[in-house]
């Protein structure tokens, strides 16, 4: 539908009386902001949970453009990207990214992370969310170095950006990029479906074995006794697509961090020691640690995930913290342990700015807010303010462009009303008409866009109206 906010504004004009949703009839609510969800029948995955979820939220938003928006944006990861199967004789959950046929370990938590406390009330949630943690351990044992995977394991990539890549393959795998936070969030989000449920089914033998992957590839990578095998290298044009030094990335001091070799937005870091990515870990770690001996009494393992624990966070206090200009402690973004730091701050999560998000800080950690309030100003090079909004962006698509993702996570970690407000209205002014959340858009003309179906920002966009409908309802009628 290739309908600008504009017209859709004007044919809201003169909306009179009847049953209303922010002073407009729903009849013509409707009618002006038709449904931008797949039609019943042709949706992936439905969740009889979910869609309650959206008919109680949907009756407590003042906006229909912005009530337009959140009934659109949150469902779009079961509507359209979820691929339900068995696998080995397991339930098996794959989900794309949306319009890139691939399953990131990242994305795909995160898209389901939004459902996964109504998970105990819905067996058919509880089915998906089995089957991905089911797929997300063989993933991980195919290959704990690879951030996105194929639904056949056997299968070569089909990506055409990766078909050429210096690196050790293997089948089922669709890019090799080390992060990090691939094997964070695959534990964040086990951890949560267990707390909400207390389903110990997906937790099997196969689960426990990706898990000592897990454990062990941290430990190879904090690089004690040598780089390690991973290596990457891609022929391009975008320096951001490959590492330095025959893949090894640029030269570090072992000190006891878990080396990266890309962000959470696919590029390339400067300093291999990137300090959101090891936050991260240490709580993964902990998290793991609990599920271990709650599920498992496997007490030697939660034993060696609390030593490595608290083994990267004493060096993250010792060696991930900065100055800003007034002396005071920030979180770097990223180090290379001989004392060079590295301060900006990108869209993609884990970030500093999502620290608390991700529960790897207190929201009211003083670091925390002093390292996200100079993330949103000029201080980060990839702050852009412009006509449309501000947030932030990235080396991934450029200058210039916000990712709304950031502006939705702006608002998910404040506690101020007026914040709160202003991203809700950015982001219902930057959708250029579509009724869906983008990958980026130009500070000044959102019509500017990249990715049109992004599955983790709509979700997100969705979490965000959740969360106020929850703590704050009065900013949604009135908004």
């Amino acid at each position: 539908m290739n309908t600008s906010r504009r017209s859709l504004l004007k044919l809201m004009a003169g909306a009179a009386s009847g049953a209303m949703l922010g002073g407009i009839p729903l009849v013509h609510a409707a009618s002006r902001f038709p449904s931008h969800r797949p039609p019943p029948g042709k949706r992936k995955f439905t969740s009889a949970a979910v869609e309650a979820l959206i008919a109680r939220t949907r009756a407590k938003i003042g906006d229909p453009e912005l009530a337009w928006l959140f009934e659109n944006c949150y469902p779009n990861t079961l509507d359209t990207t979820v691929q339900l199967g068995s696998l080995g004789g397991k339930p098996d959950t794959f989900i794309v990214t949306g319009d890139i046929d691939a399953m990131w370990l990242r994305d795909s938590s995160a898209q389901v992370w939004p459902y996964v406390s109504l998970a105990a009330h819905d067996e058919a949630l509880r089915r998906l969310f089995r089957g991905l943690i089911h797929r997300h351990a063989r993933c991980i044992s195919i290959d704990p170095y690879a951030n996105a995977f194929l639904p056949d394991p056997q299968a070569k990539t089909p990506l055409s950006w990766a078909q050429h890549d210096l690196t050790d393959m293997r089948p089922g795998v669709a890019e090799r990029k080390w992060e990090i936070d691939s094997l964070c969030y695959p534990i964040r989000l086990a951890h949560a479906y267990w707390q909400a449920t207390g389903d110990r089914q997906p937790f099997d033998d196969d689960w426990r074995t990706a898990m000592h992957a897990v454990l062990a590839t941290f430990r190879q990578q904090q690089r004690k006794h040598g780089p390690g095998p991973y290596h990457f290298q891609r022929p391009s044009a975008n320096p951001t697509d490959t590492q330095f030094l025959g893949g090894y990335g640029n030269p570090t001091r072992a000190v006891g961090l878990i080396h990266a070799m890309f962000r959470p937005s696919d590029d390339a870091c400067v300093y291999p020691l990137f300090i959101p990515g090891n936050l991260f870990a240490v709580s993964s770690l902990r998290q793991l640690a609990q599920l271990s001996i709650a599920l498992h009494d496997d007490r030697a393992f939660a034993g060696e995930c609390t030593a490595l624990a608290d083994e990267v966070e004493q060096a993250l206090q010792k060696f991930g913290v900065m100055r800003d200009g007034q002396g005071n402690e920030i979180w770097a973004y990223e180090v290379d342990g001989y004392g060079n730091q590295l301060f900006m701050d990108d869209a993609n999560a884990p970030g500093l700015s999502s620290l608390a998000y991700l529960g790897c800080c207190p929201a009211d950690d003083a670091r925390y807010r002093r390292s996200r309030a100079l993330a949103w100003s000029p201080r980060n090079p990839y702050f852009f303010q412009g006509r449309a909004a501000q947030g932030i962006g990235g080396p991934h698509e450029g200058l210039r462009m916000i990712w709304p993702m950031s502006i939705i996570m702006r608002g998910l970690s404040s506690d101020d009303d007026g914040e709160i407000r202003q991203c809700l209205r950015w982001l219902k002014t930057t959708h250029a008409g579509t009724g869906f959340m983008h990958e980026a858009f130009d500070q000044d003309d959102p019509a500017h866009f990249t990715r049109a179906w992004f599955a983790w920002a709509n979700t997100l966009f969705g979490e965000l109206i959740v969360q106020v409908a929850a703590q704050r309802p009065e900013l949604l009628r009135h908004a």
